[in-house]
């Protein structure tokens, strides 16, 4: 049963970051080679740095190309839709935390899969869950989510660890990974609702001469 559930939230999660992808291709008005091509870096892009550095090679959409396909195919449908939302941007926000939330519990379990311990594990769910964005948001020419104030990678460490530390108590792990979804989907959400930020970093002026006179220095 829980192999089924994290095949079926890696087919969704993949799908619904292809569609981010091609929501920023739309944005840039690209043409339906350039859908493609954002839709399945997004969509793989995560999942392919977690192979790698999990060396579990080749990469998991080599092995199953219908990860390639389900990409392409989601770019096309964007291609006459993207027209439809009102706000596309908005649209890719909400579907990149839906995205995120499943790749968090997806990563995690590729992690302890491949014998990493629960901190790796974190490891690979964060990097997972983000990277795909990331490179989307680059490829695309956008500010990635990543370098913002937004509450994003904290939302999939929370996650990540709701999962593992279910699995840690004994959990169900298809309790875990439904825990460990909500968990990152609604710190996300509301980070996206209320505007949430975590505390940022503020320069301060540094010591005059004479002050560092005074000290010693």
């Amino acid at each position: 049963m829980f192999e089924v559930l994290i095949t079926t939230l890696d087919w969704f999660g993949v799908a619904v970051f292809a569609v981010t992808g091609a929501l920023v291709a739309s944005r840039k008005q690209m043409d339906i080679f350039g859908f493609a091509l954002l839709a399945t870096v997004t969509g793989v892009g995560g999942g392919s740095v977690r192979d790698i550095l999990l060396g579990s090679l080749p990469v998991f959409w080599i092995k199953q190309p219908l990860y390639v396909a389900i990409c392409v195919s989601v770019s096309a449908v964007v291609f006459f839709t993207a027209h439809i939302p009102e706000s596309r941007y908005r649209v890719l926000m909400w579907l990149d935390a839906v995205g995120l939330a499943f790749f968090c519990v997806v990563g995690a379990s590729k992690g302890l899969e491949a014998g990493a311990g629960p901190l790796i594990a974190v490891v690979m769910a964060v990097i997972t869950a983000s990277f795909g964005g990331i490179i989307r948001d680059v490829v695309g020419g956008e500010s990635p989510f990543l370098l913002r104030k937004e509450i994003y990678v904290t939302a999939a460490l929370a996650g990540a660890v709701v999962f593992i530390g279910g699995r840690v108590l004994g959990l169900p792990d298809t309790i875990g990974a439904i825990a460990g979804f909500l968990a990152c989907f609604c710190i996300r959400g509301l980070g996206l609702r209320y505007g949430l930020t975590l505390p940022t970093y503020r320069p301060r002026p540094g010591r005059t001469a004479e002050e560092l006179k005074q000290l010693g220095l």
